[in-house]
């Protein structure tokens, strides 16, 4: 008899990328998503995804994560929590201020509508996250 394979192994084989630990807002982001469009696809559950993500979690990163995981219950820890704390790590309120001035002082100026879209849309991207935090939003 054929042993059903598990959430773990189904997600290894969409080949999500380990994550060495970074502040680069972008790659932290991006990180994060590519792994939301995995668990959707797979329509995986949070304790499943917190697990799988934290197998990625390689370097530095992983070393951090053993000193976090000493003060969650990663029984219950769910996807939305892991997310707070991985963004307070390595999506600091310092880079989200900083992306929130860079946004709200972008002006086209000589910038032809080609070259101004991508940089708005990136900024834009990163308004929800920034607008979330309470800290922010005051």
């Amino acid at each position: 008899m054929v042993r059903p394979e598990t959430a773990y192994e189904r997600f290894r084989k969409m080949k999500p990328e380990d994550f060495h630990g970074t502040t680069d807002p972008f790659v932290v982001e991006g990180c994060i998503r590519s792994l939301e469009v995995i668990f959707r696809y797979m329509d995986m559950m949070d304790d499943d995804r917190v697990r799988c993500t934290i197998y990625l979690l390689k370097g530095d990163s992983s070393l951090w994560w053993e000193g976090v995981e000493r003060g969650v219950n990663i029984a219950t820890l769910t996807w939305e929590e892991f997310k707070r704390v991985f963004y307070d790590k390595y999506f600091t309120s310092d880079v989200r201020s900083r992306l929130k001035r860079e946004f709200m002082s972008l002006r086209q100026g000589d910038w032809s509508v080609v070259e101004f879209v991508p940089k708005f849309d990136r900024g834009y991207y990163f308004v929800p996250l920034i607008a979330n935090d309470v800290a922010e939003k005051l």
